[in-house]
């Protein structure tokens, strides 16, 4: 996975290119207030650290994907499938194409890696794979959202199920998208 220069040695001496980069680095940049430039890393490093931080991110959502998807596609076989109405089968479809996009989604930066490995294309990879993984939480909120309603519209009612559907779309969004820039907001106020 890696595609920057190897860890420092014994050989970075006074005078060396290695030992000047980690002057150069160690310079204003630790200094700063910008919390990515006090790592004290190279912008490769930075990128390595990025995807393998992002990586470890779409394990978790990937699985809960993977949990949805199947769960959605069980629902099909199911004995009670057949007496859906028009509107739950439209609801049941559109959440399992939403639980496919998402899956796709959160997928796409490993072959996004895989394609561009050792190209030196790590910074790119990780900015359109934050990118993706972006839209996979949007999708993936909408696909929950559309569990929920499909679920509890066919255990309880359609009032319920429009409520419960809403309910989730607005925690997803809060926890999801609104909690990390309220957040961040505070913090470099």
């Amino acid at each position: 996975m890696a595609d920057h220069d190897p860890p420092h040695s014994a050989q970075d001496t006074p005078g060396s290119p290695a030992h000047s980069r980690d002057q150069a680095r160690s310079g204003d940049e630790t200094r700063s207030h910008d919390p990515a430039r006090s790592r004290n890393e190279t912008p490769l490093e930075r990128a390595d650290r990025n995807f393998s931080e992002l990586l470890q991110e779409l394990r978790v959502t990937q699985t809960g994907v993977q949990i949805l998807f199947a769960f959605l596609l069980t629902l099909a076989f199911s004995p009670r499938f057949p007496s859906l109405d028009s509107v739950q089968r439209a609801t049941y479809i559109t959440t399992l194409l939403l639980a496919v996009v998402s899956a796709a989604l959160f997928t796409a930066p490993a072959a996004l890696h895989r394609g561009l490995f050792g190209r030196g294309a790590k910074p790119l990879i990780v900015r359109v794979s934050s990118r993706l993984a972006a839209v996979g939480l949007g999708v993936l909120t909408l696909a929950l959202s559309g569990s929920v309603l499909l679920v509890v519209d066919v255990a309880s009612n359609r009032t319920g199920g429009v409520c419960a559907g809403a309910a989730t779309l607005l925690v997803c969004a809060v926890l999801w998208g609104a909690l990390p820039r309220v957040l961040d907001r505070d913090r470099t106020s």
